[in-house]
């Protein structure tokens, strides 16, 4: 075939690959070769619809079209149908004009799938860098202000306001400040961070790199979950290429300002989650809470103030910096500002990640966005962040997503991650694998935490098997109320949250009358 090489877009994302991505490139370049056509496969991040993995593009007059999911048998019949311009059974149309697709709004995936995720030259020609030039030419407590008039939240869980942490971090006084990035994302049902770094690793570099110049620290750590081999890679090679165009190194984009910045592979604890935690493994130490105070924004790596913060929240700085404030105050709902990646998965049709501002409800998220159930049957619940998020009914489906209101109903948006199941869920079972999940992944320094979690799986197995039951619940409601009072982190203070929210909603799985029946 003659002329220039067409272009096809595959993505390196771990799905796409787990999936048969690498397969799938390997049959295109055969096939290509076979037929003497002249083919440039480009790997790229994921779309995010994960039920079109492996989804191949090729561009037309500027609009990529998609074919999904492809497998390798498929790849001879779409390149013919490619370079004939005629339609192929995997045909999808325009990516973007994909129903699920179409409806998002995009801020921090907006080049997640388009670009080469190495590349510093597409991660500047989309858009890249103009948050950090922006950066540079203002003052830390400029740029700490712009982050906390904007209404950014952590999106690690807590959703505490990052502008008061960067005003800490920049306010005390040190030889040597950190910024350190929460990459261990260990909840069921998440995988924002790993689609980021994978898809577009600058902008975390970005965004780190403007929290250093903010803050005043001049040497980052992402820290990486053990099982991201792809994104540990992609994020290296990233940052030794950012380092040569002076985005990282002794003098950031021309600045005269250092910022240098690391991976470093987490040993495999969910603990680890929780910045003291993550910040004892990063100091070689065993991953275990400390208490606070002193807290890590005065006193946190090696004793040093320390910014830590999760993949999403330091990936929603370029755009904050690069448009203002008030530009990213326009996305979300009072005191819940910009977009939420939000990430469906469990028992669901069109399972993936799915950004847009906070504000959607459960019920488009699991219905018009997710098509219901893959098993076909209805809806019984919903997990909300993780496995120590709540568990809600259909009859809270229709509240908005944001911090307040879930809050307001005993849950929390957490990281994003949307866990479905389906009637024949057994929400008794799923309320001792709570207090199972506590036993596996406790740091083991508290009581409350490494006693309460054993105790917890014996007093779920005696009302399960109907000895004693009555007394059993108040021995239950006892001993949540002491793990939330009593735990020194969030892990043995969250873990009742599944379990309340389970008796509390679902009470018929624990042999109980509902509430509204027992009125009658």
């Amino acid at each position: 075939m003659t002329g220039a090489a067409i272009k096809l877009f595959l993505p390196l994302d771990s799905v796409a690959v787990s999936l048969g991505a690498d397969e799938l490139a390997d049959a295109l370049q055969s096939a290509a070769e076979q037929k003497n056509f002249a083919v440039e496969i480009i790997r790229t991040g994921s779309r995010g619809m994960h039920w079109l993995e492996p989804l191949l593009e090729v561009e037309h007059e500027g609009v990529r079209h998609g074919y999904g999911p492809v497998s390798p048998g498929d790849t001879e019949d779409i390149l013919e149908a490619i370079a004939a311009k005629t339609k192929h059974s995997k045909s999808l149309g325009p990516v973007e004009e994909i129903a699920y697709f179409k409806s998002q709004t995009r801020l921090i995936f907006a080049r997640c799938g388009i670009t080469d995720p190495t590349s510093v030259e597409d991660y500047t020609d989309h858009g890249g860098c103009a948050g950090l030039d922006k950066a540079i030419a203002i003052s830390g407590d400029q740029l700490c202000e712009t982050v906390l008039q904007s209404g950014l939240r952590g999106r690690g869980g807590a959703g505490f306001p990052a502008g008061i942490k960067w005003k800490t971090v920049a306010g005390a006084p040190a030889d040597q400040k950190y910024i350190v990035c929460n990459a261990d994302e260990g909840d069921s049902g998440t995988f924002a961070d790993r689609m980021i770094m994978e898809g577009d690793p600058f902008l975390l570099i970005e965004g780190m790199a403007i929290a250093g110049l903010a803050v005043g620290a001049t040497k980052g750590y992402i820290y990486l979950r053990s099982e991201y081999p792809i994104a540990a890679k992609i994020l290296k090679t990233a940052i030794a290429r950012a380092e040569a165009a002076n985005i990282l190194g002794e003098n950031v984009r021309g600045s005269g300002k250092a910022f240098h910045l690391d991976v470093f592979i987490g040993a495999g604890a969910y603990i680890c989650g929780e910045e003291t935690s993550l910040l004892e493994s990063l100091e070689g130490k065993r991953g275990e809470v400390r208490a606070k105070p002193p807290l890590p924004a005065l006193e946190g790596l090696f004793g040093k103030p320390t910014l830590v913060h999760n993949v999403i929240t330091l990936c929603s700085v370029p755009a904050i910096i690069a448009k203002g404030a008030e530009a990213y105050r326009d996305f979300g709902m009072g005191k819940s500002t910009g977009t939420m990646p939000f990430q469906i998965a469990g028992n669901v049709k069109y399972g993936g990640l799915y950004e847009t501002a906070f504000g959607v409800t459960l019920k488009d998220l699991i219905e018009k966005i997710g098509g219901g159930t893959r098993s076909g049957k209805a809806v019984r619940t919903v997990q909300i962040g993780g496995p120590l998020g709540a568990y809600l009914p259909p009859t809270l489906f229709d509240l908005p997503m944001d911090y307040e209101t879930m809050l307001a109903n005993g849950a929390g948006v957490g990281h994003g991650g949307i866990v479905i199941f389906d009637e024949s869920v057994n929400l008794l079972e799923q309320a001792r694998y709570a207090f199972e999940f506590c036993v596996e992944e406790s740091c083991g320094k508290c009581t409350p935490c490494r006693v309460g979690s054993v105790r917890g799986v014996e007093v779920i197995d005696r009302i399960r098997d109907d000895v004693e039951r009555e007394k059993n619940f108040i021995v239950l409601e006892d001993l949540c109320d002491l793990m939330v009072d009593g735990s020194l982190c969030a892990m043995g203070g969250m873990t009742p949250i599944p379990v309340q929210s389970a008796v509390q909603h679902f009470p018929e799985d624990f042999g109980m009358m509902p509430a509204k029946r027992a009125a009658e």
